[in-house]
């Protein structure tokens, strides 16, 4: 069976995610290493990312394949040669500086 984003939605909300969207890559993007003040967690749904999680090999990610990032961890990723489609649910996200002031 093949998930739709509907049900990858209803999933990723039901385990207490606050957004999924979904982001389609342009061919060859590269983002070079960052973090996301965020937990991010994924589905590939169409072509091939190259994901290099900070610590661990780099791994490419086809059509199925699940990614797990937690927020503040540095990551970089490659999209491939026929652009990517993925399905993210973002959680957790972490205060910024400013909003720490304000607490």
């Amino acid at each position: 069976m093949e998930l739709t984003f509907g049900q990858f939605q209803a999933l990723m909300l039901a385990a207490g995610y606050e957004e999924v969207i979904e982001r389609v890559w342009a061919p060859n993007t590269r983002l070079e290493e960052h973090a996301h003040p965020f937990e991010a967690n994924g589905i590939v749904v169409s072509g091939i990312v190259d994901l290099q999680i900070e610590g661990e090999p780099t791994r490419r990610l086809n059509p199925g394949d699940t990614y797990h990032v937690f927020a503040g961890i540095r990551h970089a990723e490659v999209y491939g040669e026929h652009g990517a489609t993925v399905w993210a649910a973002r959680k957790n996200q972490i205060p910024s500086a400013a909003e720490n002031k304000n607490n």
